[in-house]
């Protein structure tokens, strides 16, 4: 890009905002974006903002600051950085009162500036200094004062452990500075809510840093005008939202209650105060304010659990938070109690851990007051028609309600809370709505009730199957879903299964219960297989006519899996052709959609079918004796052109050749060694297919025929020849510029496939040429930064390593250990130099115990070459940042190579890394 005119740059930004042609906007946004990465956008944005010609340009020209200082704080030299710093200070004292979107532009900007410059000491003191006497810059410098905190931990920002840890100190020494500044300003502007609102927001930020004197705090004014404007009625709702928001932080602040006694206290009893204000604002129906209140005695139970866990009652375990909890759950709206489920969850999981009955019966009326609450919030609307819905809101809340119930019903008793519930259906004659939600609540903890022996389980069952089919649609709906989970007690109580299956199949028959019926037959066939078995042929004849059924796809997927399931604990005999019968109705359609004109020169989609055989193979396991045929060997040989013709059909489509080798891959695993005649034909079409064709899934399924034959001496040179034909296709296609990033897919899956390899053949790929390529690739692919494809690439390069020091007492050992030898010895030092430079400023930490253990490899395969190789890498990483900030000290380096190197386990490298990696992140 030439340098552009401050004129042309105007234009496009005119042209990006008002330009009434959709294509002229793209074109204007695309040229912009450029100008940003480049050189010139510095001062094209330095120039716009001294212009202050309109809004949008101004806005534009402060993002570009704030991104260039965020991503390419590099490219200036460090004579400028004082120039840049008071340009910025310049711009936001001009424009401050044009936007307030400007203003926090530049105030990032200025911010991440004072992150990066190490030059510039005690930033805060100057700009309090500077600008503290002048009401009208108290906008701006509130906004700079609010954003710094904020962004010391910006993901956008890599000023790396030792820098962050200086500034956090200095931030921490002009803290009570600040809060001071911040009374005065409250004390000066009066009720000038905009003020207020600022303020508490700056507050916010500085107890979220966790950097503000606790003592200093306790005794703070600023404190108690927080109490005051949430315990107002007349306060507006900005205001209660930003004072809710800082009191929450203050109470996140000091979860380490202990060590802030004094304001642990004062928020303690501040927060009490509230529960007028709730009830006025409950009173009023201004639910944004009940909201409000309920984040805060929810932020309040949080940081007082393990103090209420320990000493329930006495000081600080103090059990009135909790009351306000369960006061909050008694409003009607149902998202007010939501906010709270983290709690619960959390009090339920300390109990669990502590184990102590005693314990336990304190907390016991609390949670039996929740789930009583949680049974009337999951009721349905007395005017709602047909069946409950899962997928708006209300249903993925009384989803949530299910979870947290199963989480703390230990505190109860599972079978006390059935029984009762049961009661209240039995003695009472409840309206539908509360039937259903009594029911729903039951569904969710049937699994956890213990079935032996159990009189009341098998009556719920009893009463269930009998409901008439005049009860509302939704009664039978979460009925049906009760008799899914409650298939332990038909297993133990085989007598139900004809009356608990002619119910479900009356649901079946009915299109809006079908989905849910076809789950809790799915439920029942995989729990109660061996008493299914008499019902083969029921099942069947549903598997026949399941288009015939309004089902979900899932739920037709899901009979299936339940029909194959079954037809495993068959007598071995008649496996083949039930398989062969289950299989048939899939196969006729795929025969069919074969043999049709494709409609505007496009096939029909086979993916339903091909997902349902799949299926199929993948739950039918029957236990076969060394020596047996495999049952189902025939019938997958007979459907193999089927498939492969389909294949060959939408060669090109993604998706459904991924469906196709999704089932010959369940196909192979079905049968293993059985499918032997399908690998010739097999291994060539994929191979044909890939090279005009590249998908992804073609490598996976390969490393499925390498995990099944890799160990069979004849087949281990065609499948070399095959890995070798896929991977020339695969190391074009990731050659390409950022063909890495592109696809990660084919990362995934070729070193999956590479993994199988060393795991059954590994002497057959290390003594062949592809290896120095595979390995090559490896090692520029461990720069990627996708979960699923860096992680089968570092889990190929550890079990490479690892075969030169495992299973030492095998015959090819030595070649082994000499193989692995050689490429170390050829990629070893390349290979730990990228693995440092890419932990330290490529990978997100999670990556960083898969980096671990390969460099562990290296080390137990060769401890002193692996200390060279180690050093080498470190020689060269950065010591500096480009703002002048010391990155790492000598110490640093010479400690961490010490803790690498003297390892003597591999969770002692994961630890250096990741406190290693912290001083460039």
């Amino acid at each position: 890009m030439e340098k552009p005119t401050v004129a042309l740059v105007y234009q496009a930004v005119q042209a990006l905002y008002h330009d009434p042609d959709p294509a002229g906007k793209e074109r204007a946004s695309v040229w912009l974006g450029e100008l940003q990465r480049s050189m010139y956008a510095w001062e094209m944005a330095d120039q716009l903002l001294q212009l202050k010609q309109d809004v949008e340009s101004c806005y534009f020209a402060a993002q570009t600051m704030k991104m260039k200082i965020q991503t390419s704080f590099f490219e200036l030299p460090p004579e400028t950085h004082i120039a840049l710093r008071d340009s910025l200070l310049s711009h936001i004292q001009s424009l401050k009162d044009l936007s307030p979107i400007i203003v926090t532009q530049l105030a990032l900007a200025i911010a991440d500036l004072a992150l990066q410059m190490a030059s510039w000491k005690g930033c805060v003191h100057t700009l309090i200094e500077k600008y503290s006497n002048d009401v009208s810059s108290m906008t701006f410098l509130i906004e700079i004062l609010t954003v710094l905190p904020e962004e010391v931990h910006s993901r956008s920002l890599r000023i790396g452990a030792n820098r962050r840890t200086e500034i956090i100190e200095d931030l921490a020494y002009y803290s009570s500075t600040v809060v001071t500044l911040l009374m005065t300003c409250v004390e000066k502007s009066g009720s000038n809510e905009k003020m207020l609102i600022k303020v508490f927001r700056c507050l916010g930020s500085w107890f979220n840093l966790g950097v503000l004197d606790s003592n200093f705090m306790a005794n703070n004014q600023l404190l108690m005008v927080l109490f005051q404007v949430l315990q107002r009625d007349e306060t507006s709702t900005n205001l209660h939202e930003a004072a809710s928001d800082c009191v929450c932080s203050a109470l996140y602040a000091i979860e380490n209650v202990d060590t802030h006694m004094p304001l642990a206290l004062q928020l303690f009893q501040g927060v009490l105060t509230l529960e007028t204000a709730y009830h006025m604002a409950v009173a009023r129906e201004d639910l944004d304010k009940v909201l409000n209140y309920c984040r805060i005695f929810t932020e309040l139970c949080e940081t007082f659990l393990e103090t209420t866990v320990k000493s329930p009652g006495q000081g600080m375990g103090d059990l009135r938070p909790l009351e306000l909890l369960l006061i909050c759950a008694g409003h009607p709206q149902y998202e007010v109690v939501e906010i709270s489920f983290n709690f619960w969850y959390r009090l339920g999981e300390n109990l669990y851990k502590t184990n102590d009955p005693a314990l336990h019966g304190i907390f016991r009326p609390y949670i039996q007051r929740l789930l009583h609450g949680l049974a009337r919030h999951c009721q349905l609307d007395p005017d709602h028609e047909g069946i409950p819905e899962d997928t708006d809101d209300f249903g993925e809340f009384r989803m949530r309600v299910s979870d947290l119930v199963k989480d703390v019903i230990f505190l109860v008793g599972s079978m006390e809370c059935f029984s009762q519930l049961y009661s209240t259906l039995k003695e009472g004659n409840p309206p539908w709505e509360v039937t259903e939600a009594v029911l729903f609540i039951m569904a969710a903890i049937a699994k956890s009730v213990d079935p032996e022996n159990n009189p009341t389980l098998t009556e719920v069952l009893e009463q269930v199957v009998l409901l008439p089919e005049t009860v509302h649609i939704a009664v039978r709906y979460t009925s049906i879903e009760l008799v899914g989970e409650m298939s332990e007690v038909v297993d133990r109580n085989p007598r139900f299964l004809d009356p608990v299956l002619n119910y479900l199949m009356k649901g079946l028959r009915e299109k809006t219960l079908a989905s849910v019926a076809a789950k809790a037959i799915h439920n029942i066939c995989s729990v109660c297989r061996d008493h299914m078995a008499q019902h083969f042929q029921g099942l069947l004849d549903i598997a026949r006519a399941l288009d015939s059924f309004a089902l979900t796809t899932e739920a037709a997927v899901g009979l299936l899996k339940g029909t194959a399931l079954v037809l495993a604990r068959l007598p071995l005999e008649k496996i083949a052709e039930c398989l062969s019968d289950l299989c048939a109705v899939q196969v006729m359609a795929l025969k069919k959609l074969l043999s049709q004109d494709p409609s505007n020169g496009k096939a029909a989609d086979p993916t339903v079918w091909l997902d349902r055989l799949a299926v199929i193979f993948r739950h039918t396991n029957p236990i076969v004796e060394n020596g047996q045929t495999h049952p189902c060997q025939k019938v997958i040989q007979e459907i193999w052109p089927v498939l492969s013709q389909t294949l060959n059909t939408h060669q090109a489509d993604n998706r459904i050749v991924e469906r196709c080798c999704r089932c010959l891959r369940f196909a192979v695993r079905c049968v293993g060694k059985g499918s032997a005649s399908l690998l010739q034909p097999l291994v060539t079409q994929m191979v044909s297919v890939y090279q005009v064709y590249p998908h992804s899934c073609f490598l996976y399924l390969g490393s499925i025929l390498v995990d099944e034959y890799g160990m069979e001496e004849g087949c281990r040179q065609g499948l070399l020849d095959m890995l070798q034909a896929l991977c020339m296709p695969t190391f074009q296609l990731l050659e390409q510029p950022n063909g890495l990033r592109n696809h990660p897919d084919t990362v995934d899956d070729l070193f999956r496939l590479a993994t199988r390899f060393v795991q059954r053949s590994p002497v057959t790929l290390l003594s062949s040429g592809i290896i120095v390529h595979i390995i090559q690739c490896a090692i520029a692919a461990t720069t990627l930064d996708h979960r699923d494809a860096n992680c089968s690439v570092m889990k190929f390069v550890r079990d490479l390593i690892h075969t030169g020091v495992s299973n030492d007492h095998e015959d090819d050992f030595e070649l082994r250990k000499q193989l692995i030898g050689q490429a170390m010895g050829q990629h070893g030092q390349q290979l730990v130099t990228q693995l440092m430079h890419t932990c330290c400023f490529c990978l997100p930490p999670y990556t960083l115990p898969d980096v671990a253990e390969v460099l562990w490899e290296i080390m137990v395969f060769d401890r002193p070459t692996s200390c060279r190789w180690l050093e080498n890498a470190l020689k060269g990483l950065p010591k500096e940042t480009s703002g002048g900030a010391l990155t790492v000290t000598h110490k640093q380096l010479t400690d961490f190579h010490k803790q690498v190197t003297s390892a003597e386990e591999c969770k002692q490298v994961c630890w250096a890394i990741r406190e290693f990696t912290r001083l460039f992140r």
